[in-house]
């Protein structure tokens, strides 16, 4: 099953360097159901193995010039900030039982339940904007107020769940300030590093019962795959292919949900 997972990392990658997003709303999946992760562990995995692919990324885009410094600080920063209180703080709080009326709901399901959700929504998001990769004549420009909230809601996202937040951050970019796709992508790559690797420092207790085989075996080959997807997109219509992984996200989001609940 270990094989298996890192199989499937290659398809991460792939989309994480197609579409800039969406690929690593599967990690939490794949490393829970196929390589047998912890849940509340699996989101530290993941935040490390997208950490580090994106922050490849992110670097090839400040060399071809496509990365928008000013939208990774205005946006980035309220997003990562968020990020480090989710993970340092808000996360701990969660009891490891949460009662809720008559029903008993372990932490590790209750994670789970709410990683379907956030993945039922960005399925959603996926399928029904096509014209993502619609190229606008300007930028919008929008107050600090916008830009602080919808940083803030990427954040607190990404902290709970364990994803970068690309499947929020590049819909954010292209429709909200109509950034041009590439530069949005790019852009979108830098940003989840930070997120990343900030929500890491909140779990930094973590580090010495992770299997550093395993998880480095799926980084290496989700870069390799995100590399694999930046040559494939010179050629393929990248608003296709969002809608058709936005069908795979949800599929994974209901079995998901299914699981869980008759796993109770």
């Amino acid at each position: 099953m270990i094989i298996l997972g890192i199989l499937l990392a290659i398809a991460v990658g792939i989309t994480l360097g197609l579409v800039g997003s969406g690929g690593s709303i599967l990690t939490v999946p794949i490393f829970v159901y196929i390589m047998g992760v912890d849940p509340v562990l699996a989101t530290t995995y993941s935040l490390f193995a997208i950490g580090v692919t994106s922050f490849l990324g992110g670097v090839r885009g400040f060399i071809t010039r496509t990365v928008d410094i000013k939208k990774v600080l205005t946006f980035g920063v309220p997003s990562l900030l968020m990020v480090y209180i989710t993970r340092m703080f808000i996360l701990p709080l969660v009891p490891d039982v949460l009662i809720i009326g008559p029903y008993a709901i372990h932490q590790n399901n209750a994670l789970m339940v709410l990683f379907a959700l956030v993945m039922l929504g960005a399925s959603v998001s996926m399928i029904i904007r096509h014209d993502e990769r619609v190229e606008y004549k300007s930028e919008r420009e929008v107050s600090g107020g916008e830009i602080t909230a919808a940083g803030g809601a990427v954040g607190l996202v990404t902290g709970l769940v364990g994803t970068g937040g690309g499947f929020l951050i590049i819909p954010a970019l292209v429709n909200f300030f109509r950034m041009p796709i590439k530069r949005a992508v790019s852009t979108s790559l830098v940003i989840i590093a930070v997120n990343s690797f900030f929500g890491l420092l909140g779990d930094l207790e973590k580090f010495h019962v992770v299997d550093w085989q395993v998880l480095l075996s799926y980084t290496v080959t989700v870069i390799a795959g995100m590399f694999a997807g930046f040559s494939i997109s010179k050629g393929v219509d990248g608003s296709r292919l969002k809608v058709i992984f936005g069908y795979l996200v949800l599929f994974v989001g209901i079995y998901i949900l299914l699981a869980e609940f008759l796993l109770q």
